[in-house]
């Protein structure tokens, strides 16, 4: 029996991928990582604070209300540095903090896509709820989907990293093989993230069962979002979208 859940997305490509949730342990070890970091952030950004507020007060020492003004901007710029934090990371690193990264652990989207400054705003925004009387771990603990207030209202679910298996269980064109080499040479396929990488392992390891439309339709969707996202302008010459995705699945395992 496992210890942690797993649970089945549909993308929107109709692929369907299997996650496992990231479980109370990692999250909490992950939190930890990630409040010493930003605790040891926001008494520098205080003190630094502290000291210009002195400054402040000797410049205008007959101003009223000046201390209640320094305050507030303190309060704000807690605030600032609070939701900040995990907004930056999470956007830029896709879904992760480096106590997520720490724990091998990532945000993903209900659709299994990544998370985008939005979805990130809204778990920053609702993660002080979260905290209060521990409500977050409550419902992680007490929900199917281990979800706290900020996953549901942002659509969102935290799981393990998935890292890619070498072996298949479907077959591949001979091509591929050569074609692979030269896109390890030529490409930074490792801009691909796991959940990239495992959309393109359903699709090859489903297109038997789908009928000869679908399967052409789904391979060159699939095929012009995996050369957008290594930033090729186009094809190579006469490669089909099935041969394009072979490569691709090949040569991310090189790499």
């Amino acid at each position: 029996m496992s210890l942690f859940n797993h649970i089945k997305v549909r993308t929107p490509e109709s692929v369907e991928l299997e996650f496992t949730l990231a479980g109370i342990g990692n999250r909490t070890i992950a939190l930890i990582v990630d409040y010493l970091i930003w605790g040891a952030l926001l008494i520098g950004v205080l003190m630094v604070w502290l000291i210009l507020s002195v400054q402040i007060q000797q410049y205008f020492p007959n101003t009223r209300n000046i201390e209640m003004w320094l305050t507030a901007i303190s309060i704000l710029l807690s605030f600032a540095i609070y939701t900040g934090y995990f907004v930056l990371f999470e956007t830029l690193w896709q879904g992760q903090t480096p106590g997520k990264r720490y724990t091998k652990i990532r945000v993903i989207r209900d659709d299994g896509q990544p998370v985008g400054a939005t979805q990130a705003i809204l778990r920053a925004l609702v993660r002080p709820i979260d905290d209060i009387a521990f409500i977050g771990m409550l419902l992680i603990i007490l929900t199917k989907r281990e979800k706290r207030l900020g996953d549901w209202i942002a659509g969102t679910l935290v799981v393990q990293e998935q890292r890619p298996i070498s072996s298949a269980n479907f077959k591949l064109s001979p091509e591929a093989d050569s074609l692979a080499n030269q896109l390890v040479a030529t490409q930074n396929v490792a801009v691909l993230l796991p959940d990239d990488f495992a959309v393109i392992r359903e699709y090859l390891q489903r297109r038997s069962m789908l009928d000869n439309r679908a399967k052409n339709d789904l391979s060159l969707k699939l095929a012009r979002q995996v050369r957008d996202l290594l930033e090729m302008k186009e094809l190579p010459f006469e490669m089909t979208a099935d041969l394009f995705l072979e490569a691709v699945y090949l040569a991310y395992q090189r790499q």
